[in-house]
C-alpha cells in the first residue's frame, strides 16, 4: 500500500484538534462568565481563581507523573482517559452543589490536560507523513483557542437561557460524542507503513535511553522549552482567566461582549498558531520565533495596561489581538520543537515534561493575579506584573537566540 493510500484525512486531524481543545472548554467557559460565577457562587476575585489554579495544577502533576504511563497505552485508550475525564468535569460542574464540587470539576478537567499533548504528537509521528506533521501539529495546537472561542461565545450565550451550569452540560454532551468519534476515526487510521529518518522516528538502543540520560542537546532542547513555557504559561492565564472580568469591571462591556474579548483572543490564536507552525515547517529555528513571539506579548501586556488607564476599548481590542497572536502561539513552537528533537517512543515523556513546565505557569498565573486583582493596586498592578513576567520571556527567548547562533 502506498503513503498516498493511507494518507490520513480531515477526521483524523479534527480528532486531535478536539482532543487537545475539550478539556480546556470548562476553564475557558466559566471565565468568560466569570462575573456571572462570582455572583451566583458569592465568591471572592481570588476563590475564582482557584479554579484554575486547581485545573493547571492537577494538569501539571498529570503531565509530569503520566509521562511514562501515556507512552505505553494505545492511542485509543488516552482518547478515553481525555474525552472521558471532559465529560465527567463538565458534568459535575453541571451540578448545582457550591463551590467546593465546582473545585472537584476543576480538578478533573486538569487531570484530562495530562495526557493530549503527548498522545497527539505520538499520533502525529506514526500516523501522519512527514510533509504534512509540522502544518498538522500548529493545527491540533490550535484546539485549546478553538476550545476559547467555543467557551468564550458559546457559554455566555446559553447561559443567557439556561445559564452557565446548563451551558456546562451541554459541553459534557459534546465531549461524550468526540469520544466515540476519536475511537472510530483512530481505529480506522492506519499506522505509516515504513519508519522514516527523521529523529522522532529513530528506533534501537539509543532511542530507548530515558530521558535524564539522554544526549546533552536533548536534555538542554527539553529543558530550554519547558522553562520557558512556564513562565509563558504564568502570563497566558492570568491574561486568559481575568480577560472577560477586566472588560467587564473595568471598561463596563456586558457579560457577553466581556466573553468577546477571550473569543476574539481564540480566534486570532487559532489563526497564529496555524501560522505559526507552518514558519516551523519551513525551518524557522524556535529560538527566533520564542524571541518573536515573547515581545509581541510585552507588547500586548503593555496595552493592557494602557487601555486601563486611558478607559480606552480601542486599546483593549489591540491589547487582545496581540494577545491571541504572541502567547497564546507559544505552544505550536515549543510542540514543534519537540517532534524536531525526540525520538517518538520518549515524545510522551518529553512532551509531558515541557506540558508540564506550561501547566505549571498557568498554575501560578491565576492565582497570583486574583490576589493582585483583589488588592488595593487592582488590575493595575496586575498588568504591571504580566509585563514583567513577558520581560523574563523575552530575555530567555535572546538567551536562546544567541546560544543557537555560537553553535553554529
Amino acid at each position: 500500500m502506498s503513503v498516498k493510500e493511507v494518507r490520513p484525512g480531515f477526521g483524523l486531524l479534527a480528532i486531535l484538534l478536539s482532543a487537545v481543545g475539550i478539556a480546556p472548554l470548562l476553564n475557558y467557559g466559566l471565565s468568560a462568565t466569570s462575573d456571572l460565577v462570582i455572583r451566583d457562587l458569592g465568591i471572592t476575585e481570588s476563590q475564582f481563581g482557584l479554579l484554575a489554579t486547581v485545573c493547571f495544577g492537577c494538569a501539571a502533576i498529570g503531565n509530569a507523573a503520566f509521562g511514562k504511563f501515556s507512552d505505553r497505552q494505545p492511542d485509543t485508550r488516552l482518547m478515553l482517559i481525555i474525552f472521558g475525564a471532559a465529560t465527567l468535569a463538565l458534568g459535575l460542574a453541571a451540578v448545582n452543589a457550591g463551590y467546593i464540587l465546582l473545585l472537584v470539576a476543576a480538578g478533573v478537567s486538569g487531570l484530562a490536560q495530562s495526557f493530549p499533548n503527548g498522545v497527539t504528537n505520538r499520533i502525529l509521528v506514526q500516523r501522519v507523513p512527514s510533509e504534512q506533521r509540522i502544518n498538522w501539529t500548529g493545527i491540533k495546537q490550535s484546539g485549546v483557542q478553538v476550545s476559547q472561542l467555543i467557551g468564550s461565545v458559546g457559554f455566555p450565550l446559553l447561559a443567557a437561557v439556561i445559564g452557565w451550569r446548563g451551558a456546562s452540560l451541554t459541553g459534557a454532551v459534546l465531549a461524550a460524542v468526540l469520544a466515540i468519534l476519536a475511537v472510530r476515526i483512530l481505529n480506522s487510521t492506519p499506522l505509516l507503513q515504513a519508519p522514516e529518518s527523521s529523529p522522532s522516528k529513530q528506533s534501537g538502543p539509543k532511542s530507548e535511553t530515558p530521558i535524564a540520560q539522554a544526549a546533552p542537546s536533548t536534555r538542554y532542547v527539553i529543558y530550554a522549552l519547558t522553562l520557558f513555557g512556564f513562565i509563558n504559561g504564568v502570563g497566558v492565564q492570568a491574561t486568559n482567566v481575568y480577560l472577560a472580568l477586566f472588560a467587564v469591571r473595568e471598561l463596563h462591556f456586558s457579560l457577553i461582549a466581556g466573553g468577546l474579548t477571550a473569543a476574539v483572543a481564540g480566534v486570532v490564536g487559532v489563526s497564529a498558531r496555524v501560522g505559526w507552525g507552518r514558519m516551523m515547517s519551513r525551518g524557522i529555528a524556535a529560538p527566533k520565533l520564542l524571541l518573536l513571539l515573547a515581545s509581541l506579548a510585552t507588547c500586548g501586556a503593555v496595552s493592557f495596561l494602557l487601555s486601563e488607564q486611558w478607559h480606552c476599548a480601542t486599546l483593549l481590542w489591540v491589547a487582545v489581538i496581540l494577545h491571541g497572536a504572541s502567547a497564546l502561539g507559544v505552544s505550536v513552537v515549543l510542540m514543534a520543537a519537540l517532534l524536531r528533537a525526540v525520538p517518538a517512543n520518549r515524545l510522551g515523556s518529553a512532551s509531558g515534561i515541557v506540558s508540564a513546565g506550561q501547566f505549571g505557569g498557568f498554575t501560578v498565573g491565576p492565582l497570583a493575579m486574583g490576589l493582585l486583582v483583589g488588592s488595593a493596586g487592582g488590575f493595575t498592578v496586575g498588568w504591571i506584573c504580566v509585563i514583567g513576567v513577558y520581560l523574563c520571556c523575552t530575555a530567555l527567548g535572546l538567551v536562546l537566540v544567541l546560544r543557537s547562533a555560537s553553535r553554529r
